[in-house]
């Protein structure tokens, strides 16, 4: 049973308003892309990794991975109108070349400190129940709002987690989901657990951390920057 790591980069990154797209932006001279795809080439069960890559970039992610010897990229795949669009076209081009019950990962590139305990989690679970979403608690409080601008109401966080990546699944089942969601009219599902969700399908959990941050912000950048050089303090259990 295969494992393959495939990585959304699709996205422009408009909220970062830089020039160039977020997944490409240089930091300690590496791009983002690099750090996320070597958290998945030096992952032991890790097979392949694919990438669905926003258009006209693929050139250059080739050759990052090319540069920073990330041997196990074999497919780099078009990306879509939006996220759902992304993902179905990385999880249609594994299909023509994989099993349906070998194990796909689908996880956002620009979350580059995706640890090899996340990973490991994830494809536990995904073994165990044919799926896994990678979460954490909730531990702020949750409150309600209608308007944006006053709150009428609270919700248990205990009721809730945060979702990340990587998802997993195996390919058979997320294939035909795709295909079921759109003879539904679902196009724009934001991702691939909330998909599962609309489609009637239960979603299990792996473990998550706060340190697998999704860069969507400048600040973001700046917390991975910190993470980066952080160094937890020997007395802390």
């Amino acid at each position: 049973m295969a494992v393959i790591g495939l990585l959304i980069a699709g996205g422009s990154g408009t909220r970062m308003h830089q020039d160039i797209p977020k997944q490409f932006l240089t930091v300690n001279e590496r791009p983002v892309i690099v750090y996320t795809l070597e958290a998945f080439q030096n992952h032991p069960e890790i097979d392949e990794i694919a990438v669905v890559c926003i258009e006209g970039w693929e050139s250059v992610l080739w050759a990052y991975a090319n540069q920073f010897e990330v041997t196990k990229l074999k497919y780099v795949v078009p990306g879509g109108k939006n996220g759902q669009d992304s993902i179905r076209n990385g999880v249609f081009e594994l299909e023509k070349h994989h099993l349906p019950d070998d194990i796909v990962l689908i996880h956002d590139a620009i979350r580059p400190l995706v640890s090899a305990e996340i990973i490991s989690d994830c494809i536990r679970v995904t073994r165990l129940h044919g799926n896994a979403t990678t979460v954490i608690p909730c531990a702020e409080a949750m409150i309600q709002t209608e308007d944006g601008v006053k709150s009428t109401g609270s919700y248990p966080r205990d009721h809730l987690k945060r979702t990340q990546t990587p998802q997993g699944f195996s390919l058979g089942k997320i294939c035909d989901l795709h295909r079921k969601a759109i003879k539904a009219g679902i196009t724009n599902s934001v991702a691939s657990c909330t998909l599962m969700i609309e489609m009637g399908e239960q979603v299990y959990f792996s473990a998550g951390s706060e340190k697998n941050i999704k860069l969507t912000t400048v600040e973001d950048l700046d917390i991975f920057k910190a993470l980066l050089v952080a160094k937890r303090s020997d007395w802390l259990k």
